[in-house]
């Protein structure tokens, strides 16, 4: 059963990542049609053609290997100083160009200069590029929400799961209290496990958070706190303690490793699946973007563990990155976890959503060849245009971005080194969540 169910959620992330794939080149279909760009091809996955089918002017098809998709447009990029597509030269940089300029030029048929990609305005090159991750972001705002406001999330409430007997600052790490312990606050004044604390010092306190901060903003302090004990209200009174506590970010989230004085009173709280209201999930949307980005940011550094994890025995850390074979078994394992299948189903959501997020960031970078590049060198076209037509100078004409792709392929093989350096951990020793 526990097989079944793996393959199960690897299955369903695979139907994710396809329609993820076939949702994002929709946006640069769709877009490139609406400006009268010819689109010749618009397939999901590389390597051999599995299904294709011709409609109108376009053919739509799937191939074998799910790890991407494209849509090809005609004139990528301009012509040569001539106008013509020029012939191959030995050196092997010019080269690259002028094999990107003739593929840029593949299938032109008669009436088709028109209909070229780079001749449409720099702002309309900017959208049709822009249009793939932003159906990404789109995605993963709609799954994001899906699972906030309709299955919620597991976090902490202000039940009360167990009350500590003693005062034991964080930072020792143990659990058994000693005699030069003082009492807990919340022993000594009967907190009970199963109470769920309604107010603290006469404010009301819903959520988890927020009674957290009023405890370690009162230390010292005699409060009142009024406990929902099987449906009835007590009003219990405890002497806050100062202790060394876990330090919070901006975000509320627990620092590792670091530790701050603060009121404490001496419970944990229980664990609950917690529906988010719009704001709230807008508030949580938000947190992720960053946490993304920050990832995004530091994902140079993360390479010299994730080669000890590949190839040293090293453990692999919880934040590592992954690829698609490690995300889609992390999906098989989401769905053997002792948890409801609608808990099942919206960890899977999120997972889904997660790579979209990850997706539209990774595109956004202004590096050929990926959207962001393309979009870089069209704002730039319309840079030196503009600054052109101010210092009424000549049209430069379109900028031709075929002259980076030295560049791209050494960003493509970068690209295609971490790829499989992170497809080796993923098999030899992937992350688990269990």
């Amino acid at each position: 059963m526990t097989t079944l169910m793996m393959i199960l959620g690897i299955v369903v992330f695979a139907v994710g990542l396809l329609i993820s794939i076939a949702w994002h080149e929709l946006g640069h279909l769709s877009t490139a049609k609406l400006f009268g760009i010819r689109v010749p091809q618009y397939m999901v996955g590389f390597g051999p053609t599995l299904f294709s089918r011709t409609k109108g002017e376009t053919e739509y098809g799937i191939k074998a290997i799910p790890l991407g998709g494209y849509i090809r447009m005609i004139g990528m990029f301009p012509p040569g100083p001539d106008g013509r597509v020029e012939a191959r030269s030995t050196s092997p940089w010019r080269g690259m160009i002028e094999d990107a300029r003739s593929a840029a030029f593949e299938e032109l048929r008669p009436g088709d200069e028109t209909r070229m990609f780079y001749t449409r305005k720099p702002w309309k090159r900017v959208i049709v590029m822009f249009a793939g991750p932003f159906m990404n972001l789109i995605l993963a705002a709609v799954l994001f929400l899906t699972v906030l406001m309709g299955f919620g999330i597991s976090q902490q409430t202000t039940t009360v799961s167990s009350v500590s007997q003693c005062v034991i600052a964080q930072s020792e790490n143990r659990d058994k209290c000693t005699s030069a312990d003082q009492p807990s606050p919340a022993a000594a004044a009967g907190l009970k496990a199963g109470d769920k604390i309604v107010s603290f010092n006469g404010v009301r306190t819903d959520e988890w958070n927020e009674l957290s901060d009023l405890i370690r903003a009162n230390p010292g302090k005699e409060v009142p706190i009024v406990v929902d004990r099987k449906g009835e209200d007590v009003t219990l009174h405890a002497k806050i303690a100062t202790n060394q506590v876990a330090k919070k970010d901006s975000s509320g989230q627990i620092v590792q490793g670091e530790y701050v004085n603060a009121g404490f009173l001496g419970f944990s709280a229980a664990t609950g699946v917690v529906r988010q209201d719009f704001d709230e999930s807008l508030v949580w949307m938000g947190d992720r973007v960053g946490e993304a980005v920050d990832s995004l940011a530091a994902l140079p550094g993360k390479i010299p563990a994730l080669w000890n994890a590949a190839f040293d025995g090293a453990e692999r850390e919880p934040d590592s990155p992954m690829g698609v074979v490690g995300a889609a078994r992390v999906g098989g394992e989401i769905f053997t976890l002792d948890i409801p299948p609608t808990q099942q189903l919206a960890m899977a959501l999120m997972l889904v959503a997660g790579f979209n997020l990850s997706l539209f960031l990774f595109n956004m970078l202004p590096l050929l060849p990926l959207d962001g590049g393309h979009i870089a060198g069209a704002l730039w076209e319309s840079l030196r245009r503009n600054v052109a037509k101010v210092l009424r100078r000549p049209d430069p004409g379109p900028f031709d971005v075929a002259k980076l792709m030295p560049v791209a392929y050494v960003v493509a093989g970068i690209f295609i080194c971490f790829t499989v350096l992170v497809l080796i951990a993923d098999v030899v020793n992937p992350v688990r969540i269990s």
